[in-house]
């Protein structure tokens, strides 16, 4: 009878020998620090390592530590977190930080309930922080460790619900009491770098004799995600300028993109042209009659379930209307700097820069209004 637990340590062995020898530096693995492990964590969340590093640095810059993270405003820790999409980790980030500090002594716990309970910390980012940061064995099941089980399982079903319980019960008799955090890692390397979606790279994989997809030769077959369908949207923006400070406006603190800041607009209802569209949604959010305007540009920005189409029109006042400061801003181009914006506000902004000249060391200070 061959002992099982020879197999595991011949897993464990493979996979961490690979992972010694292999691993890429990344700026988040240079210590245990379990602040540093909690925010690459999130940021590496449907995002990819090589877009994460330069945000991870700057934020540890501005953010060094938990304290820090909760006594900024959440306008600054969104506008760090402008670009990596998925606003609400930014926000949780936030909320989080604030609960350690004054109910956990500025620190992270480590007992499993206590960080389930905070924002922002489900299975996997629970799993992922206390097998990092403090060496306890809970398995992680991200994308890449699910594609690794389910290759060597030779499981050929759609990713579900059903099949990380299964995955995870796997692990469980896997994942050592000591080294827990280089064991996940090392699952989550192999699946970035080796055991890839497509054209896996089989031969140079360390857990080849375990893999029932290899030895079928199909593993190639284990299956997408379920494609989710693309919502088109069509909307316009109302550039308002006065005396050279532009009309921004915050969103709702909570829904999509909330607490961010965008231009005045809104979508195009069925049977309206651009024109009529931006007159209507100026005259419900602002109050404004607007008649004397010009196009601008158009942007394109494609976010999960939404790819939106913003048509850019210049709107220029004699008179500012009398708007809530808490919920507006008029602010110069090189304000905004300091304002967080959705992506497609983002490269409106650009645009309008590129056309004013603006010099990338404009002091967004001097350019936002008081009034």
């Amino acid at each position: 009878m061959k002992d099982p637990d020879a197999s595991v340590r011949k897993f464990r062995s493979r996979l961490l020998g690979w992972y010694r020898r292999n691993a890429r530096d990344l700026p988040w693995r240079t210590n245990r620090d379990p602040y540093a492990i909690w925010i690459s964590e999130i940021m590496l969340q449907q995002t990819t390592v090589q877009t994460v590093i330069p945000y991870y640095e700057a934020w540890m810059k501005r953010f060094p530590d938990i304290l820090s993270l909760s006594r900024a405003p959440l306008r600054e820790v969104l506008k760090a977190w402008q670009g990596l999409g998925y606003y609400q980790r930014a926000q949780n980030l936030h909320r989080a930080a604030a609960i350690m500090v004054n109910v956990h002594g500025g620190r992270i716990p480590r007992e499993p309930s206590l960080l389930r309970s905070l924002p922002g910390f489900g299975p996997y980012t629970t799993s992922a922080v206390l097998s990092q940061a403090f060496d306890l064995a809970y398995p992680v099941v991200d994308a890449n460790v699910r594609r690794v089980g389910m290759r060597q399982h030779g499981i050929k079903s759609a990713a579900s619900t059903a099949v990380d319980r299964y995955l995870t019960h796997w692990l469980d008799a896997l994942i050592p009491a000591r080294g827990a955090g280089i064991f996940n890692q090392a699952m989550m390397e192999l699946g970035a770098l080796v055991c890839r979606t497509k054209n896996p790279i089989c031969l140079r994989c360390p857990l080849i004799d375990f893999c029932k997809a290899y030895q079928t030769g199909e593993q190639e077959v284990i299956p997408p995600s379920r494609h989710q369908s693309t919502t088109k949207i069509q909307a316009v923006i109302g550039v308002i300028s006065h005396q050279s400070r532009f009309l921004i406006q915050k969103r709702p603190e909570k829904g999509l993109l909330a607490g961010l800041w965008e231009f005045p607009g809104g979508k195009i209802e069925s049977g309206e042209n651009r024109e009529t569209a931006l007159r209507r949604e100026l005259k419900e959010e602002l109050g404004l009659d607007l008649r004397d305007f010009t196009y601008l540009t158009r942007v394109v920005h494609a976010y999960t379930q939404f790819r939106v189409t913003l048509h850019a029109y210049s709107c220029r006042l004699e008179h500012r209307p009398a708007l809530p400061r808490a919920s507006y801003r008029w602010v110069t181009l090189g304000g905004m700097r300091r304002f967080p914006m959705p992506s497609g506000s983002v490269k409106i902004v650009r645009f309008l820069e590129a056309v004013h000249e603006v010099p990338s060391k404009a002091n967004p200070a001097s350019g936002i209004s008081s009034d």
